[in-house]
């Protein structure tokens, strides 16, 4: 490892990526005899496991964000840029950024991952993914606009497509996406329109394995799955998504294709690494997973560069128990800290052991008093596990005016049902605005009807799938 050769030069540390790794290294390292500049192509740290409440209007892009520049305002050994770092030189050791170059003793990859669409990124323009801002201020959008347009709609086929959601994928993203918007249609808009019923609405979670929230214990999955069931999801499971065009969904079951038509489809299922692992590979020659992940030795550090650490969603670090670590906050909150403990250390002359994750489980919001949480020595579900989910996501945001915000909108939501972020913004929604339809000449077809039972007697008689329909 190369230090700063100068005397009295304090070491160089370049984080790139204000994500939760990042974040935590460049905290950890506030006191330290280091000079941290963090770079980061946005000028706040987001709270991703909330953004499905963003997309649902439960809350503002504003209460799960952080500016960088606050967060680290007393921290006087760090220099927040913004900026987009377009490559690396490992050999000079030098991250360039735009027409500037910044030198670096240590660096720090935490740029994150973003959607896969296992090879068809052709369907990212019909499902909308979860990974930032504007893509749940775009999602938002998606899901307002058709209890808009179905309100307008005359035509009842028409109207049952705009009224079907469609979500892939059933991790904790894709299950909360479906609770939350089980409880947005069968409870907080069902009094504001006039010529709709939000009953009639229909939410499919579509999930390839053999059960949803795999990373969880099998018992908590299927308690998931039946809680899911009573309030109205339609969960099918072993289903892999082969087509998503023109408002139709089709999707294989078994032996058996179906198809359903939806004007709102949502992507919670698969996940690749950030286009700085490529740049990674060409510069060091070092090796990505399939998913773009790039391998780190146990110390986080990449193949023959002990001075560039990969952490986050981007690393993919097998050495614990054979299995690559989930892409979840703690993850990258633990190894951020290591990171930063490491370069100490190393200044010291000293060292760590490799780098082990303690798990501190996983855990789901399925909707109003009903989580569940896996914590290994311990599995809860219900009000209690709600509760815990609660205080575990108060923890993790940043700011303490972000706690406070969140907290009293949730107590409001909790008490009223409202959810005042319901702001449908865009230019695409001034011209949705203009028409009653988006399209034309769209022939959808019949799917099989769903067979899992729903306590809504309205949405019971309506579970057949779509039917044939030509605008």
């Amino acid at each position: 490892m190369v230090v700063s050769l100068e005397k009295n030069v304090p070491h160089q540390v370049v984080i790139i990526g204000g994500g939760f790794g990042g974040l935590y290294t460049a905290k950890t390292l506030k006191k330290a005899n280091v000079n941290v500049t963090l770079i980061d192509k946005r000028n706040f740290h987001l709270f991703q496991p909330l953004l499905y409440q963003v997309a649902t209007g439960t809350l503002s892009p504003a209460d799960i964000s952080s500016p960088l520049r606050v967060v680290f305002r007393k921290s006087k050994n760090t220099q927040v840029l913004l900026g987009e770092v377009n490559d690396i030189d490992p050999e000079t050791q030098e991250v360039i950024l735009g027409d500037r170059t910044i030198p670096y003793d240590t660096l720090v990859i935490a740029t994150g991952a973003n959607h896969s669409y296992f090879g068809k990124d052709n369907w990212k323009k019909f499902a909308p993914g979860l990974k930032t801002v504007e893509d749940a201020i775009e999602m938002r959008r998606r899901i307002f606009s058709a209890f808009e347009a179905a309100e307008k709609e005359t035509n009842p086929e028409l109207r049952r497509a705009w009224l079907t959601f469609v979500i892939v994928g059933a991790g904790p993203t894709g299950v909360e996406l479906a609770g939350a918007l089980s409880e947005l249609a069968y409870k907080t808009l069902k009094e504001d329109f006039r010529n709709i019923d939000t009953e009639e609405t229909q939410i499919l979670l579509l999930q390839g394995g053999d059960r949803i929230l795999p990373h969880m214990a099998p018992q908590l999955s299927e308690v998931g799955k039946v809680s899911l069931q009573k309030l109205g999801v339609v969960v099918k499971t072993n289903t892999r998504v082969t087509n998503i065009e023109n408002d139709l969904v089709t999707f294989k079951q078994g032996d058996k294709v179906q198809e359903i038509a939806s004007k709102t489809i949502l992507w919670a299922a698969g996940v690749k690494g950030s286009a700085m692992g490529q740049v990674l590979a060409n510069r060091t020659g070092v090796e990505c997973d399939r998913s773009g992940r790039v391998i780190v030795e146990p110390d986080l550090t990449i193949k023959g560069y002990k001075n560039i650490f990969v952490i986050g969603d981007l690393g993919n670090f097998s050495h614990q128990d054979g299995k690559p670590l989930p892409g979840v906050a703690p993850v990258a909150k633990q190894e951020g800290e290591y990171v930063a403990k490491l370069i100490q250390k190393r200044l010291q002359g000293q060292t760590l052991p490799q780098f082990r994750y303690n798990d501190v489980g996983s855990l789901a919001m399925i909707g109003k008093n009903l989580a569940v949480v896996d914590l290994g020595f311990i599995k809860l579900q219900g009000f209690l596990a709600w509760i815990f989910w609660l205080v575990v996501h108060i923890y993790f945001l940043i700011e303490f005016d972000t706690k406070l915000l969140v907290v009293f909108q949730w107590a409001w939501n909790y008490i009223t049902r409202s959810r005042r972020s319901r702001l449908i913004t865009g230019r695409e929604a001034l011209e949705e605005a203009k028409t009653v339809n988006n399209s034309t000449n769209l022939v959808t077809k019949i799917a099989n009807p769903p067979t899992q039972p729903t306590p809504h007697s309205k949405l019971q008689s309506y579970t057949a799938d779509i039917k044939a329909a030509t605008y």
